[in-house]
């Protein structure tokens, strides 16, 4: 049936994948001695002041202004360039080993893996744009740094530069290919430690190119059944240790996924899949058990509360499975890291939310795996259902902890923006795991309040609860909504992604939250 609906929705198959092959190595060089495209300096705006005599002060600046002849503070000046975060200056010279040299600003003070990362992605534009094969990295400040903080910091500047590179070019008709391929970091040390920590950027931005892949995908392509065999070639590419277990709609009726089912059941011509992907290390004894939980809606129309008008956004509702594609972005690279001490389970409810004469319809009632009733009065809030089977399956797997990712709630981006997830949890230590884990990735989460009181807002006349409340609070109720299916024994929390899992000004894909969850299991491994 999959196939059949694919093949009449416009006969389009994706390319290969363009995912970066960039292969990065710390050197102990000068960076005039370096021969390559392009040579690229992080600069805060202290680095860029110059004396009464217009020299640069900062060492490493004078010295690339002396040998270009002054070029570069006459150029800082003309273009009034004076390292504020997100300024560039790329200039090309001549009598060199290399051919451009750029600044490019990091404001009064770098010292967040977020400003890092963000320096790669604009050091990787900028790559982009002069058709760069090769690349120096260096920091004007690398004195100013601790031994210890610099292989971390080249860490995020080498995922930025990956996530900025990688142009996702699969759907196009005269693809371009990534012409970088090497990138030597200057000046920040070398040594087993660095190299494990670039050798870890490479891992983890492979994670996060895969789940930007998955979710640039148009539903015509990424059926729920095409988004499981995605998922069962990564079980296979790693078999040593991942496996996959695929449910249809037979065992998900055993199982009395009733909730889930509602949604999927009987609207859509691509039946769901549930999946379990499960991560065992190759040695060594499981000492704690994790579980993370995907939304996995590859389309979302709204059902029959169908989404209307030229806010609705339906243009981009292939993005509804971002959080499925974050954790399983996330298993792969963990399959490459293979974090020992540490078992975790993927568990994603894939599924289209459509329209059908036999769909589900507002005021419906469902019932979910762990018996409690739903009665629908938004079938546009379809994610939740289907997280609830989910959570409770995942719960029964005896895991001790579980994060959500899910684009659950437009309330959500209305109030932290498109760039900042909203994290809900009644756990102090989970939600100091998780938040210490994004500040370390450069990801952007907010604690929000699990305001109990809310839930009276979600009591139904008819069954256990509805599945949306008012429209003040929304993203708190459906939090809420979902702590109800979540043992008590197990920690717990919610991130709803649906402002950062998109870039609407260039309409792709983020790869938001890859990151965080590889910090997160990371340190939970032994």
């Amino acid at each position: 049936m999959a196939d059949i609906a694919r093949v009449t929705l416009g006969l389009t198959r994706p390319g290969p994948s363009n995912a970066p092959k960039i292969i990065f190595v710390a050197k102990d060089l000068d960076v005039l001695e370096w021969n390559g495209d392009l040579v690229a300096v992080g600069v805060r705006e202290k680095d860029v002041e110059k004396d009464e005599a217009g020299h640069f002060k900062n060492p490493l600046l004078y010295q690339l202004n002396e040998a270009l002849g002054g070029l570069l503070a006459e150029a800082s000046s003309e273009e009034d360039f004076s390292g504020k975060s997100a300024q560039s200056l790329v200039l090309r010279v001549s009598g060199l080993r290399f051919k451009r040299v750029g600044l490019f600003g990091l404001g009064q003070s770098a010292s967040s893996a977020a400003a890092f990362v963000g320096l790669g992605e604009a050091i990787a534009a900028a790559a982009q744009a002069s058709r760069a094969a090769s690349l120096a990295l260096s920091l004007a400040f690398s004195e100013d740094l601790s031994a210890e903080s610099k292989p971390g910091i080249a860490s995020a500047i080498a995922l930025g530069i990956v996530n900025g590179i990688f142009d996702d070019n699969r759907y196009k008709s005269n693809p371009k290919m990534t012409l970088l391929q090497s990138v030597d970091v200057l000046g920040l040390g070398f040594g087993p430690n660095m190299e494990k920590k670039l050798k870890y950027a490479e891992y983890v931005s492979s994670g996060v190119v895969f789940g930007k892949e998955l979710v640039n995908s148009p539903a015509n392509i990424l059926t729920p059944g095409e988004f499981a065999g995605e998922v069962l070639k990564i079980a296979e590419e790693y078999n040593d240790v991942l496996s996959a277990k695929i449910f249809k709609e037979d065992r998900m009726i055993e199982l009395k996924m009733g909730s889930y089912l509602g949604v999927t059941a009987a609207a859509t011509a691509n039946p769901a899949h549930f999946i379990h992907l499960c991560y065992k290390p190759p040695c060594g004894p499981v000492l704690t058990k994790l579980g993370l939980v995907g939304k996995g809606i590859t389309f979302d129309s709204g059902g029959y509360n169908l989404k209307t008008g030229p806010n609705s956004n339906i243009e981009t509702m292939k993005k509804d499975m971002g959080g499925a594609a974050a954790i399983f972005g996330a298993a792969k690279a963990i399959a490459e890291l293979k974090p020992p001490g540490v078992e975790i389970h993927f568990v994603v409810p894939a599924c289209e939310n459509m329209i059908s004469a036999t769909g589900m319809r507002p005021s419906d009632i469902v019932t979910a795996s762990n018996g409690k009733t739903i009665e629908v009065n938004n079938t546009d809030a379809e994610g939740r259902l289907c997280l609830a089977d989910a959570l409770f399956y995942t719960c029964n797997l005896g895991v001790e902890k579980i994060i959500d990712l899910a684009t659950l709630t437009g309330a959500c981006i209305m109030a932290l923006g498109p760039s900042v997830a909203g994290a809900f949890t009644p756990n102090e230590e989970l939600a100091k795991e998780v938040i210490d884990a994004a500040e370390r990735s450069g990801e952007k989460i907010w604690r929000l309040p699990m305001e109990e009181s809310y839930w009276e807002f979600m009591k139904s006349g008819v069954a256990d609860m509805i599945n949306t409340g008012p429209g003040q609070g929304g993203a708190i109720t459906g939090a809420l909504f979902l702590k109800q299916f979540v043992a008590d024994n197990v920690q717990w929390m919610h991130l709803d992604i649906a402002g950062p899992v998109w870039n609407a000004r260039k309409s792709i894909a983020t790869g938001f939250g890859v990151s965080t969850l590889v910090e997160w299991v990371l340190k939970n491994a032994s």
